[in-house]
């Protein structure tokens, strides 16, 4: 039995997004062209793969089995086209990367803009969540994360700054009303902004000096998840809510204004920077390996 690609792909877009109309923004095709291919392949295959309410769409039993085989076959497919690119004066297509909020507000603003300048073909979509995915069952050609525990197959390529730090920081007139703490463990009884993972986790706020690690849960008046959150915990911060413990990129700004003063800053802890990591056992689309030649060339680290 034969079945067209382009219905396929099509379940397979929808099946992803939950929906048509979340399918339709990201394909750029409509939600009616994505219905009739959906409807089309259950009529060739005789078996529903998707009950749909006016609400939201929801995989059937045969359409969790069909996507759990099918999405890594159209990604080989995909990448055996790409094939071609090789033949291009140019290389095309999409990039997509699946990174952390850090990532994506830190890390990418300083090599994307050159990137995209140097292959004006290449379109790159990025995802950016703080949870750990499969890159691959997610859509994406790689992700970037901040260790290098990789599954099985998993390639890593450093890719940014090597090293950074948390910083911790309070607004001047906090500190003067509040005190400065002057050990980690004085922030238990400080007014600390947290941060929380999607997950609903909270991240400690770990702090090194000499070989000395603390680990800390300190209390707040606030809590802020991804995303936009972290620009929240900043703001309060500054307008002298609390303490802020972040990336010291993050802060740097504030910090050169005056607008936040540094805490405890023999004790901020430095980490390995991020690495970019992929499927080893697949081809490697034209786009991504673009991508891949010009951060091992250093272009992705100025």
């Amino acid at each position: 039995m034969q079945h067209d690609l382009g219905d396929l792909n099509a379940f397979v877009a929808v099946a992803r997004a939950r929906g048509f109309r979340e399918a339709a923004r990201a394909s750029n095709a409509s939600a009616s062209a994505l219905s009739e291919a959906v409807r089309r392949l259950e009529a060739q295959l005789g078996v529903r793969l998707l009950n749909r309410t006016t609400r939201s769409v929801v995989l059937t039993e045969a359409g969790e089995r069909l996507l759990a085989r099918l999405a890594p076959a159209l990604r080989e497919v995909d990448a055996a086209l790409d094939v071609v690119n090789g033949f291009r004066d140019r290389v095309a297509g999409t990039l997509r990367l699946n990174v952390p909020v850090s990532v994506a507000r830190l890390v990418l603003p300083g090599i994307l803009p050159r990137f995209l300048a140097a292959y004006p073909e290449i379109r790159v979509e990025v995802m950016a969540e703080d949870s750990f995915v499969d890159v691959l069952a997610a859509g994406c050609d790689a992700g970037i994360r901040y260790d290098e525990r990789l599954e099985q197959d998993m390639i890593a390529v450093p890719i940014g700054p090597r090293r950074q730090r948390f910083a911790t920081a309070a607004s001047p007139a906090y500190l003067r009303a509040k005190g400065r703490p002057e050990h980690p463990r004085d922030l238990m009884v400080h007014a600390c902004l947290r941060g929380r993972f999607a997950s609903g986790a909270f991240p400690l706020w770990e702090f090194e000096r000499d070989g000395e690690v603390i680990r800390l849960d300190p209390p707040g008046p606030l809590v802020v998840g991804p995303g936009g959150g972290m620009e929240l915990a900043i703001d309060a911060a500054v307008s002298g809510v609390g303490v802020v413990h972040l990336f010291e990129q993050w802060l740097r700004p504030h910090l050169d204004s005056g607008a936040l003063e540094p805490v405890l800053e023999p004790w901020w802890q430095s980490f390995s920077g991020p690495f970019l990591y992929y499927a080893g056992r697949r081809l490697v689309p034209a786009p991504l390996r673009a991508f891949l030649d010009f951060i091992r060339a250093g272009d992705g680290d100025r």
